[in-house]
């Protein structure tokens, strides 16, 4: 149905693209925030078009909704579609920060098909086809088997006091990092409490399915796309044994939060 070899050979060069223009190597940007504290950058744009132009040649058939083109609801007709976050992890993007990472994935009868995670300034390359396993840079990834839940490995900046038995571990801007921290056995669990849109989550939620992990809404209910509205109340990704167990620590946040 589609190559995979071009499709690679596109993404990559989307990171190439916005390496070429990362702070972190010196390079001059402009940014400015869409809205207070949510910031985006020429390069976030540059991608974003390119990743548009390019991926719309490669599949006339698919519809299209990414972070920063105004949603067509007319993808919602179509069976296929390119989910994208041109450059997931703006924040760390603009400070030079390695904690960033291109986002495609192609979704097809509301399912991811294949995820794609180009994350040049780590030298890391993430992708899936559903059925058929993860990779990181070719290597075959496992996620975290953790049984216990008292002890998980969290990427978060600081814990409540009410999670004062989990452990914090590096957290990078991208969610989408955060979440393939999980398919590659750096972290337990990943969660958030708040409406996220599809495009955040779609290619590293389908890497971390097929590594092995657990992949839900906050409620512990599956994730479904091309949706009308694009969004899910927050997500959580985990080691099977500890789901039903960060279901019901997040149970009463969520409730009060939705």
């Amino acid at each position: 149905m589609i190559d995979r070899a071009r499709l690679l050979k596109i993404v990559r060069e989307a990171g190439r693209i916005a390496h070429s223009r990362w702070p972190g190597d010196g390079h001059a940007l402009e940014s400015w925030d869409k809205t207070p504290g949510n910031p985006v950058s020429e390069s976030d744009l540059e991608v974003d078009r390119f990743l548009r132009r390019e991926l719309t040649a490669l599949l006339p058939s698919a519809g299209w909704l990414s972070e920063e083109t105004l949603d067509d609801k007319i993808r919602t007709d179509s069976d296929l579609l390119w989910l994208v976050d041109p450059i997931d992890g703006t924040r760390d993007f603009v400070r030079g920060r390695t904690g960033w990472a291109i986002s495609v994935a192609l979704v097809s009868a509301g399912k991811p098909l294949i995820g794609i995670l180009m994350a040049p300034a780590r030298g890391e390359e993430w992708c899936a086809v559903a059925g058929q396993g993860a990779t990181l840079n070719d290597r075959p990834l496992v996620a975290s088997s953790r049984t216990q839940f008292s002890g998980a490995r969290v990427p978060v900046d600081e814990l409540p006091s009410a999670d004062s038995d989990l452990v914090m571990v590096e957290k990078p801007n991208s969610i989408a990092l955060r979440i393939a921290m999980v398919a590659d056995d750096r972290a337990d669990l990943v969660a958030t409490l708040r409406w996220g849109f599809e495009w955040d989550v779609a290619a590293a939620a389908l890497i971390a399915r097929e590594a092995g992990a657990e992949v839900s809404d906050a409620f512990g209910k599956p994730l479904a796309y091309n949706k009308h509205d694009p969004r899910d109340f927050g997500v959580l990704v985990c080691s099977p044994g500890i789901h039903a167990a960060a279901v019901a620590r997040l149970a009463d946040r969520a409730n009060q939060l939705k």
